[in-house]
């Protein structure tokens, strides 16, 4: 495999680009603030003719988390649209629309339920479908903590649907636990899952659409670079789907006291779709 160049400036890449699908958590934000190099780049992208479509695992509608950049400041000016697993899942989610749901995540990704008539409410000794956007409390909870959960539901062979195959965040300097965390569990001990949001195809295509609509023209995958800070997520869904990606190094991948040379050299030795270059942070 060739060295995998790190870079400071996204400028030339930029040159030959029309579209970013930008990864919103760990690359445009921390959880709590935005980054600002980021926001400029994007910023500058857009003003040069290019259009950034951020592409989230967030398992809620794209409508709320726009509400949640909004609330912690990050610009408008910077994005075009946003595209969700949340905006994925909804479509899983109406087929069991008629069976016990069981939902696995926090109060706030409730919004994935709202064009159901009945709200979640089964327990996992009688639910037919667990659907899965998080921890209830991923600012104390692991994986282990949910246990005897999932063992009653492998036991009843109940399927799962996953809102969000990230493992791991960043917010605020902490690494927190996401709902793929809780998926990967679940299939360890037997259990079935299907999973919306990156690196499944699935969102590709919908953000694909989204950019075509927003330029007014069909865009080619050639023209398009995803930038993320996930390595089974961004980087391995931009392969999956033919796009060129760039690496942004986050504390979720990256070891205290590496380089980033060393970093990607390790992440990404050997595989069939590794990123065009990788940076400390997306910068112009």
């Amino acid at each position: 495999m060739a060295t995998i160049p790190t870079i400071a400036s996204i400028a030339h890449l930029a040159a030959d680009t029309d579209v970013w699908f930008l990864d919103i958590w760990g690359v445009l934000h921390n959880g709590v603030e935005p980054y600002p190099g980021t926001v400029s780049a994007c910023r500058r992208f857009r003003a040069e003719g290019g259009t950034v479509i951020l592409v989230s695992n967030a398992p809620r509608p794209a409508e709320s988390v726009v509400a949640q950049l909004n609330r912690i400041g990050v610009d408008a000016a910077a994005y075009d649209s946003v595209v969700t697993s949340g905006d994925v899942s909804t479509a899983l989610v109406e087929v069991a629309r008629d069976q016990n749901i069981l939902h696995i995540g926090p109060e706030r990704d409730r919004g994935l339920f709202a064009s159901l008539s009945r709200p979640p409410s089964a327990e996992a000794a009688d639910c037919d479908v667990a659907v899965c956007t998080g921890l209830y409390d991923d600012e104390t909870e692991t994986p282990a903590d949910y246990e005897r959960v999932l063992g009653v539901l492998r036991s009843r062979n109940v399927p799962m649907i996953c809102a969000n195959p990230d493992q791991k965040v960043e917010r605020g300097g902490r690494i927190i636990y996401c709902a793929g965390a809780i998926a990967t569990a679940y299939e360890a001990l037997g259990g079935r899952v299907s999973y919306a949001g990156k690196p499944y195809l699935p969102i590709y295509d919908m953000a694909l659409q989204s950019a075509s609509d927003a330029r007014r023209d069909k865009v080619e995958k050639s023209r398009v670079l995803a930038i993320g800070d996930g390595v089974a997520t961004d980087i391995e869904g931009a392969g999956r789907f033919g796009i060129r990606s760039v690496y942004v190094a986050s504390a979720v991948h990256v070891r205290i006291g590496e380089t980033l040379a060393d970093a990607v050299a390790r992440l990404f030795g050997g595989t069939a779709n590794p990123p065009v270059a990788a940076m400390p942070m997306l910068a112009w």
